[in-house]
């Protein structure tokens, strides 16, 4: 399979104790409020606090009721009340309400917030304007980080990528900044950091302005190298279907904190089941990073190798017998029941992703990548507007033509923007705001046109000839950004040769051998070069706010210098992480992803989505 871990691999940190260092703090805030009370939790926060602390934990502390937060009058009759929240004035001003409702009715309680990761002062200023910020104990949980796996771990925060590339609203810089700074007070001291993006700028110093606060301890350091990497450096990634195991489970049935939940036509009853996918999970661990044409071919030996296994007891005495029941078979039968799943969820996805619709989907995205048959590509476009196939669908073909083509020709533009409103209704005219805000869906202005022309002619002739005419055409028009960025770091790999999925030979295999994630080849050449020396060209398509620091013992040969944090500023999808697997084993790395929340497609348009629909 693809991705077996080198026997040369260095061990990972163990992350749990993220886990046990926030359950603990989480618990000693509850005992802030000693006696019984009953706990309401922001909606967003129920799953990760689910992979914290459970209810049973939270009942030993004299939790009595959970409530969901719902903006709404409260049923509780508890003289004690703690509100476990996001940072957000919309909650607090419903704190407030409710306080100032027992007010009124005479009702006397004890109030306790509990702000996540970190309070901000927006909040506090509408405790006081509202006359309730005596009457309330405010705190902080610094729950940071939530370890999903064994190499991932995610700060929970979809609200990131919006507050921080939409709107500009850089509150959530800090927190990023306090993440890094525990893993580095945990894990470090890192001997280089990299990065790339305003953001990851911005995130850099914070967490060199905390370490240069604190007190620091000489330590063995268990991660080596950190780089960090702003999610509008790359958008054609998320923007790209996904075909590998993990991120077809992810856009079909939505993991969420590490679980998903398979409904009745995946457990073939009239019950749904919540599933933990991470590398516990024998039969998922194997498969999550494959392209999906291979995985029935593993599931099917799967069957066949258990089927031997249980096979096995035929002949078995009495003493042999005792001995596979006690020590094997509760294994198998967890195995035969995974196996199940798993091949019901891919008979599903087949269901779904094999169609004719499908495959012309993967096509017309292959022809974006690649710069070839752009009219056949707008005209399958705008048959999928105009059938209603898919609103977020339509929207992020859009997006990747837009993205791959540095724009859209101005009739185009209208033409497009006209039959998606027709479509899909006026009123998102907003959200076509914010995609030309983020460059995610622009109109090309006067002197851009002759961009894919530059391209298809950088095709036909050698390396020298093409810089010479790339400079002339220069002269006269802005060069296509992703063009030039493909042709410059090889992302596309040349189409007249055979891929086989079967034995990946680079990290396009995700995409079935049609393009390399930016993202994750910016990080190898990056490691590669150790640093940006011979990037500048890359950096300068890119407006990178690059940097590249030596820390602490950078000539060390030790384990920890082949262990990569990467940071993803934005979020970061399931087959960027197969990627960085993938890349891990062939360089003898191990990478941790770090993740402000677990993006794709359709999760990165709705944070854009603005109507009232």
């Amino acid at each position: 399979m693809a991705h077996s871990a080198r026997r040369d691999s260095p061990e990972l940190p163990d992350l749990s104790l993220l886990k046990r260092l926030v359950r603990d703090q989480l618990i000693y805030l509850l005992e802030q409020l000693p006696g019984k009370k009953d706990l309401f939790i922001d909606s967003d926060l129920m799953s990760p606090l689910d992979r914290i602390a459970n209810v049973s934990t939270l009942k030993q502390h004299e939790v009595d009721k959970l409530y969901k937060v719902e903006h709404k009058p409260i049923v509780s009759i508890s003289d004690q009340i703690c509100f476990l929240i996001r940072p957000r004035i919309q909650t607090v001003k419903w704190i407030c309400d409710v306080v100032n409702a027992d007010k009124a009715a005479g009702k006397f309680r004890r109030y306790k917030i509990i702000f996540t990761p970190q309070k901000f002062y927006a909040c506090e200023a509408v405790l006081e304007e509202q006359g309730v910020f005596g009457d309330v104990t405010t705190d902080e949980w610094a729950f940071y980080l939530l370890p999903l796996d064994e190499d991932i771990i995610s700060l929970e925060l979809p609200e990131f990528f919006r507050d921080n590339f939409l709107a500009g609203d850089q509150r959530w810089v800090r927190t990023a900044g306090s993440a890094l700074h525990l893993l580095h007070s945990l894990f470090g001291p890192f001997s280089k950091v990299y990065g790339i993006g305003r953001c990851s700028k911005m995130t850099y110093e914070s967490w060199r302005e905390q370490v240069e606060q604190g007190e620091q301890k000489a330590r063995h350091a268990e991660i080596g190298n950190v780089f960090l990497i702003d999610r509008d450096v790359d958008f054609v990634t998320p923007l790209c279907s996904q075909v590998v195991y993990e991120g077809l489970v992810d856009d079909i049935f939505r993991i969420k904190c590490g679980c998903v939940e398979f409904g009745p036509e995946v457990t073939s009853s009239d019950k749904s089941i919540k599933v933990m996918l991470n590398s516990q999970d024998k039969v998922f661990n194997e498969i999550r990073n494959e392209h999906f044409s291979n995985v029935f071919g593993f599931l099917s030996q799967k069957a066949r190798n258990l089927q031997t296994a249980y096979d096995k007891r035929r002949g078995m005495d009495i003493q042999q017998m005792k001995m596979f029941v006690s020590e094997e078979l509760k294994g198998l039968k967890q195995e035969h029941r995974l196996l199940s799943l798993h091949i019901s969820a891919s008979e599903s996805i087949m269901k779904k992703k094999t169609k004719q619709d499908f495959q012309e989907l993967l096509k017309t995205e292959h022809c974006l990548l690649e710069g070839f048959e752009i009219r056949e590509c707008i005209s399958f476009i705008e048959e999928h507007i105009n059938r209603q196939v898919s609103m977020i669908e339509s929207l992020r073909l859009l997006c990747l033509l837009s993205v791959t083509e540095n724009g859209l020709l101005p009739k185009d533009f209208k033409s497009l923007k006209a039959q998606y409103l027709q479509s899909y209704g006026a009123d998102h005219l907003l959200t076509f705001s914010n995609l030309r805000q983020l460059g995610l869906l622009v109109e090309q202005q006067p002197g851009e046109t002759l961009t894919v022309m530059e391209s298809k002619v950088g095709k036909l002739v050698n390396d020298r000839t093409a810089v010479k005419l790339t400079d002339a055409f220069s002269s006269l028009a802005k060069k296509s950004h992703f063009r030039a960025l493909s042709r410059k770091l090889n992302l596309v790999p040349k189409s007249d040769e055979e891929y086989d999925l079967r034995v990946p030979r680079d990290m396009a295999y995700i995409f079935s051998g049609a393009y390399i994630p930016l993202s994750c080849k910016i990080i190898e050449q990056v490691l590669e070069r150790d640093g940006w020396t011979g990037l500048e060209e890359v950096t300068r398509l890119i407006n990178g706010h690059e940097f590249a620091v030596t820390g602490s013992d950078p000539k060390s040969k030790s384990d920890a210098q082949r262990i990569i944090l990467v940071m993803f500023l934005g979020g970061c999808t399931f087959s960027e992480i197969s990627a960085l697997r993938f890349l891990g084993k062939e360089k003898g790395y191990r990478f941790i992803v770090v993740t402000t929340a677990i993006t794709n497609s359709s999760r990165l348009l709705e944070a854009l989505l603005d109507s009232n629909v």
